[in-house]
């Protein structure tokens, strides 16, 4: 039975106080996330181990700052004085019921996927980056690159556990607790009862988005707090729901030498898996993720040699790379998947026709396999695809270094629905174009989610970027898409303004409505997914 309103507890768990140090050794180690955001500062940083712990640093402090790995790109975890409050230490890691898992917020994913693969099961909303915790991609509702087959964070947590900023704590399973009709949920405390209006804007509607509170008829509580970034309180633990059969993942990756045929590829890719998964065939093309780099991308990985490292020939000619994974039946061997590929009778799912596909579109020739149980080759055409951000950070770092401290990088996390993808793309290099601009695009094609990437050679084209960045992000609201995919809002002037530019002043509005609500003294995150009103 489903109600509009949740009672709060009192935190369990013990009534010490967490270790807290102001050591500034330790302390550097925190102050900026993977944005590498200048000027960060704290005053010191708590290590909580239970609930309660979490809330008592809530009850001490006015400005408070939750992290785990601290793998924002936005800058959201990147402190602004206040207490920082690390999640590393709430490390509850088992089975619950229904074959999922409760998992601690300082969990990685990369702990939840050994956990599941002893199993053979598979959580799979991960990001590319299996050292962000878990609590941290439920902040920003983390999508990665298997998105296209299996969702975002979002379709697959089916409990929270979150401290409010008062030290309340609530407990929420999926299917409970759902707006009024009205458009507001009440949380009964001890002495009061507080009511939360919620968004009313509508979002867009594609796979991908961590664009601020979640906002839908008759929506779920426990998704507001998905993709809130920390602003509206401390997720400590979750449930997770798991896939109970892994795939045999294969991967393959090919150089198409025209991006039109490679686009084309992609389509043809998608609608024979989206027919698969429909027809719940076990033999047809299933694909979970296609992930593509620029002409640009592919010669940093030549300049750097990341290719030759990686065992990969990139044709000097090549326009577009794609690393495509296959899923295959579990029980798939890489005997199957090679005899397969060799012409033979292998039973490696619909592998054979996948060959057939990128022979049609000219890039068989090309094409690299990472076989099911092959982990040397999976992890060479994995570490190609890192490479490229890495060589785009790697410059970003040395023009700071080299030519001008106020360097740094600029970059956009867009999404447009499918059919719209080829206009998007020639809208960034026309907008790459009039600017002068130095820039590689990759992303996860399969649903429709690119990286423009500056590589600045002057601050000039820092600014340059930022120009562009909110120009491809308003386009890619006008093709019906989001500007905000999956890296979230963050401390970020550009996407707090393409948020703005995404829902307007009254959704702005409405969104500070509920974190006054939950909030009302602006403890959490401060100055996260949209700037602070007051001095501090």
């Amino acid at each position: 039975m489903t109600t509009h309103r949740v009672g709060a507890r009192p935190p369990r768990g013990s009534a010490t106080h967490p270790e807290q140090t102001t050591d500034a050794a330790r302390l550097a180690a925190h102050l900026e996330d993977a944005a590498h955001v200048r000027g960060g500062h704290a005053d010191a940083l708590a290590l909580p181990r239970s609930e309660h712990e979490v809330a008592l640093c809530l009850s001490t402090a006015t400005r408070v700052l939750a992290i785990g790995a601290q793998s924002s790109l936005t800058g959201g975890a990147t402190p602004r004085g206040g207490l920082l409050l690390s999640t590393a230490g709430l490390r509850r890691l088992e089975a619950a019921s229904g074959g999922g898992l409760r998992v601690g917020a300082g969990v990685t994913i990369a702990e939840v996927d050994a956990w599941a693969l002893e199993r053979g099961a598979l959580y799979p909303p991960g990001p590319t980056w299996h050292g962000a915790t878990i609590g941290g991609t439920i902040a920003t509702n983390a999508a990665g690159a298997a998105t296209f087959k299996y969702g975002s964070t979002r379709a697959w947590v089916d409990a929270l556990t979150v401290v409010l900023a008062t030290g309340d704590v609530l407990d929420l399973q999926r299917g409970q607790v759902t707006a009024h009709a009205d458009g507001y949920v009440e949380i009964a405390r001890a002495h009061d009862v507080v009511r939360v209006p919620l968004p009313r804007y509508g979002m867009p509607g594609v796979p991908k988005l961590s664009a601020g509170y979640f906002a839908a008829p008759g929506m779920d509580l426990l998704d507001l707090f998905i993709g809130s970034e920390g602003t509206l309180g401390i997720v400590t633990e979750a449930t997770l729901r798991l896939e109970p059969v892994r795939p045999a993942a294969c991967l393959v990756f090919a150089t198409f030498c025209q991006r039109a045929s490679a686009l084309r590829f992609v389509d043809c890719v998608r609608r024979e898996a989206v027919a698969t998964w429909r027809r719940g065939d076990h033999a047809g093309l299933d694909v979970s993720a296609i992930e593509h780099m620029d002409a640009r991308s592919l010669a940093l990985l030549c300049e750097d040699g990341a290719d030759r490292r990686c065992g990969v020939s990139i044709p000097a000619d090549a326009e577009v790379g794609l690393l495509v994974t296959l899923d295959l039946p579990h029980e798939t061997t890489s005997a199957q998947v090679y005899e397969a590929l060799g012409g033979g009778n292998g039973t490696a799912g619909a592998l054979p026709r996948f060959v057939q596909l990128l022979s049609a579109f000219g890039a068989a020739d090309t094409a690299i396999v990472a076989a099911p149980g092959d982990v040397a080759a999976a992890a060479r055409l994995l570490a190609l695809r890192e490479a490229v951000p890495l060589a785009v950070n790697q410059r970003v770092g040395a023009a700071a270094r080299d030519v001008d401290a106020r360097i740094e990088k600029t970059a956009a996390d867009v999404i447009v629905p499918c059919e719209r993808f080829e206009e998007l793309l020639d809208l960034v290099d026309e907008e790459f174009r009039q600017r002068g601009l130095d820039g590689a695009v990759w992303g996860h094609i399969s649903d429709g989610n690119i990286h423009p990437n500056v590589i600045p050679r002057s601050f000039a084209d820092v600014e340059a970027g930022r120009e562009a960045m909110l120009a491809i992000g308003r386009a890619a609201v006008a093709l019906g898409g989001a500007p905000l995919a999956e890296h979230g809002v963050g401390r970020s002037a550009i996407k707090q303004q393409l948020l703005l530019d995404l829902y307007g002043r009254e959704g702005i509005a409405q969104m500070r409505a509920v974190k006054q609500a939950l909030d009302p003294h602006g403890v959490l995150a401060p100055g996260v997914i949209f700037a602070e009103t007051h001095s501090t």
